[in-house]
């Protein structure tokens, strides 16, 4: 899982260069990353709609996505010479690597039953890792971009062959189930499931933000300090790969106190790390780094756990397909938490860069945690679900297009206040930014 989703943030680490040497603007290179992310939601979907991680052998499905994945991301570092040809392969790429991280969360699974919880949070973890190495590359490899997008090619195409030809199905693997398109429709019907994919999805919406714009953060801040674009680069590496720390972490912790217990607690501090980084970005270096590392521990910690939820819920039968599904909604999410920010708020000082990008990452209201205690009595488990959305107020300059204001909406029309009652909604609209 490490060097095969090594591509995933091939370009987006070397944007500056890219930018550069194709003359975009900010919007354009954004795409850059949101153009894998869609990839990656039109693959998962086209898998999840066939039941291929549980119709087919899901370490051919891992190792063949993955050669194809190398192979499109090494087309793009040789023959992109501008925006179109570089974000139709970089939603190729992510296209291709919907066969790689549902499928190898399916082969862990099958050998664990007890520790399930740890063992998908070091394969999170190693993920994490992965997605992290381009930033690595760029500190220690060569100074033009193409060199480094290539040379992360050789890490995708070396996962796939080792899960090929050194990992094998465990003793809890099923046989191959027949296609059944009912599948997907059943997924969405089990409670317990559906529950963990609503923490999910919030779980989501901050983390491919923070992902894609904390080492533009980084970059900016140091930069204004007058640091080395290889400090700058490695601090980015560092701040996306805690999370593989914090995924170990919260494995461990899971199986012994409960899942719902920690992603609360996992939620709870990446949000206030969130809301609160932007007071570091003029004040010390190490502090501000070390809120950062903070933040990227725990923004992943609870991914394992809602995904050992869906394993632990769902059809064993089908657990590819629930996991495919559940990542595909996730990260078509991340469409509205991850794109690109107005110019303004990356081309000032890094004051104005962290205040205005840490508002756009909280929560939707209503996402919880909480959502993933599927143990508790149905009436406990509802207001469980309900509850945060009562005490949650969206903020005034939470961006229309991430669709907050619907949702906030569509929750309190459950048993929240609305805003016509509180006499808030006409200064928020009034209130938000053109």
């Amino acid at each position: 899982m490490l060097l095969g989703m090594s591509v995933w943030f091939a370009a987006s680490a070397s944007v500056p260069a890219i930018q550069k040497e194709w003359g975009l603007s900010a919007a354009a290179a954004a795409w850059l990353t949101l153009a894998v992310q869609l990839g990656f939601v039109a693959g998962t979907l086209a898998s999840a709609l066939g039941n291929l991680p549980d119709v087919l052998s899901a370490r051919h499905l891992f190792a063949g996505s993955a050669a194809l994945a190398a192979a499109v991301n090494a087309a793009f570092a040789l023959w992109a010479r501008g925006p179109v040809a570089g974000i139709v392969l970089r939603f190729l790429t992510g296209f291709f690597l919907a066969g790689v991280y549902p499928p190898g969360m399916k082969i862990l699974a099958t050998w664990f039953r007890r520790g399930r919880g740890m063992a998908l949070g070091i394969l999170v973890g190693a993920l994490t890792l992965g997605k992290a190495s381009p930033y690595l590359v760029n500190a220690v490899g060569s100074r033009e971009w193409r060199p480094n997008v290539l040379f992360l090619s050789f890490f995708a195409l070396a996962g796939g062959g080792i899960v090929l030809f050194f990992v094998k199905d465990g003793p809890y693997a099923l046989p191959r189930a027949p296609f059944d398109f009912g599948q997907v429709r059943r997924v969405f019907q089990n409670r317990g499931v559906r529950l963990a994919n609503f923490g999910y999805f919030g779980h989501m919406w901050e983390l491919y933000a923070m992902w894609t714009w904390a080492p533009v953060m980084v970059r900016a801040s140091l930069a204004a300090r007058g640091s080395s674009p290889a400090l700058a680069e490695t601090a980015a590496f560092v701040v996306i790969g805690a999370g593989a720390a914090g995924c170990v972490a919260a494995g461990l912790l899971a199986d012994r106190i409960g899942r719902t217990v920690v992603t609360s607690w996992a939620m709870g501090i990446s949000g206030a790390c969130c809301l609160t980084i932007g007071l570091f970005s003029s004040g010390s270096e190490a502090l501000l780094l070390a809120v950062a590392a903070i933040w990227g521990a725990s923004v992943v910690a609870d991914s394992a756990q809602f995904s050992a939820c869906a394993t632990e819920l769902g059809d064993p039968k089908y657990m590819g397909t629930a996991l495919t599904i559940q990542t595909c909604v996730g990260f078509l999410l991340t469409m509205g938490s991850a794109g690109s920010p107005r110019e303004r708020c990356v081309c000032r000082g890094p004051g104005a860069t962290m205040r205005s990008f840490s508002p756009r990452l909280i929560l939707p209201p209503g996402a919880s945690s909480s959502s993933t205690d599927s143990t508790r009595s149905p009436r406990r488990r509802r207001d469980a679900f309900r509850s945060p959305s009562r005490r949650t107020r969206e903020p005034s300059h939470f961006p229309k297009e991430a669709g907050g204001s619907r949702a906030s909406e569509r929750i309190r029309g459950r048993g929240g206040p609305s805003p016509s009652r509180t006499g808030r909604g006409s200064s928020r609209k009034s209130s938000r930014p053109g």
